[in-house]
């Protein structure tokens, strides 16, 4: 039978034991000072610097060189682009309509809504450039854009099963009204 003196030289050991491994751990984790902590003893700590987030990258194409009149068509194989063309010139007599935001952006539809909202263009470093709502370049609901010559702007959605839905979006500039 164990007495009560026995239990609490056991309890000792036991908690001793785990402070000596806690004050080890702490003083290899820091880089002096008292067990690590840089505000005891006079130790000093490196400052860490949190990773920045990328600045933004200006597009280069401007809001409004994609504002107007478009006639609109899609294809999923790139041996069906100059058919493509054809259709979206085709449908200039119901054009999309790219409309200048009221911040700087283009008002166009995102994916599967029926509501256009302002949209902003953003370059990438990689020098790509995006279609989609603030936030940063390459989103879910982004798009990019594969091509822009002034005449025809043709774009992809950066989210999967939209882009396997609507494949590559082909843009043909309309003529100005007469």
């Amino acid at each position: 039978m164990t007495t009560v003196s026995e239990r609490t030289k056991g309890s000792r050991i036991v908690t001793l034991t785990a402070i000596s491994l806690l004050s080890g751990f702490l003083g290899a984790c820091g880089g002096g000072g008292f067990g690590g902590f840089s505000g005891f003893g006079g130790g000093s700590q490196p400052t860490v610097q949190e990773p920045g987030v990328a600045p933004d990258v200006p597009a280069t194409i401007r809001a409004d060189e994609i504002v107007g009149r478009w006639g609109l068509a899609s294809f999923h194989k790139p041996e069906d682009r100059a058919r493509t063309e054809a259709a979206a010139r085709g449908q200039c007599k119901n054009p999309y309509v790219i409309g200048q935001g009221a911040t700087g952006g283009v008002i166009m539809h995102l994916p599967d809504e029926a509501t256009p909202q302002e949209l902003r263009l953003k370059g990438s470093q990689s020098g790509k450039n995006y279609i989609g709502p603030a936030g940063p370049v390459g989103g879910e609901k982004d798009r990019e854009i594969v091509s822009f010559d002034g005449r025809v702007l043709m774009t992809r959605f950066i989210d999967k099963d939209a882009s396997s839905r609507y494949g590559t979006m082909v843009y043909v500039r309309c003529a100005p009204r007469a």
